[in-house]
């Protein structure tokens, strides 16, 4: 007659195997926890819209990259809204074609090229590129914008400042 298991046997193997497979599935829940992965939303790559909606003589606001969108000789660029020199946010005036800081006053073309004010330097700017007509703009890798003097875009002031008096 051959002798089985007891059960106080099976219980302890059956406790055993329960605390291991536990013990694997925490392992593998720290594991993914501490494991960096992608980026989603702002700090990462993010979805701007098409690039047959940037338009090539405006901009455009753009919430999920906290920042604006236009067109210079075929190439998107994709700017930071904060301004360089106390971090304000840069409304765009339709009226001047520029961008001005309502904080302290300085002032920025449509790339965001400095201007006038205080500002040490150009409104930052981030890395764009084109996947099957989306723009995709990495908002993790700010890149300083342009140093005062530096001028790509040639285009005159289109009117009054939003600043001004008598201009809402």
């Amino acid at each position: 007659m051959s002798e089985g298991i007891n059960r106080r046997e099976l219980l302890g193997k059956a406790w055993k195997t329960g605390a291991g497979l536990l013990g694997l599935a925490g392992a593998w829940t720290v594991w993914d926890a501490f494991k960096p992965g992608p980026i989603e939303g702002f700090g990462g790559v993010v979805k701007a819209g098409f690039v047959d909606d940037v338009p090539a003589t405006d901009v455009k606001a753009v919430q999920a990259i906290r920042g604006y969108v236009t067109e210079v000789e075929g190439e998107v660029v994709a700017l930071s809204w904060k301004c360089p020199h106390l971090g304000c946010r840069v409304p765009y005036c339709e009226s001047s074609g520029w961008f001005e800081c309502p904080c302290h006053g300085s002032k920025f073309n449509r790339v965001g090229e400095w201007q006038e004010g205080p500002a040490p330097h150009g409104m930052d700017r981030y890395p764009v590129t084109v996947e099957n007509g989306i723009v995709q703009v990495d908002t993790g890798a700010v890149e300083t914008g342009p140093q005062r003097g530096s001028q790509t875009l040639d285009e005159p002031l289109r009117g009054p400042h939003c600043g001004e008096a008598g201009h809402a």
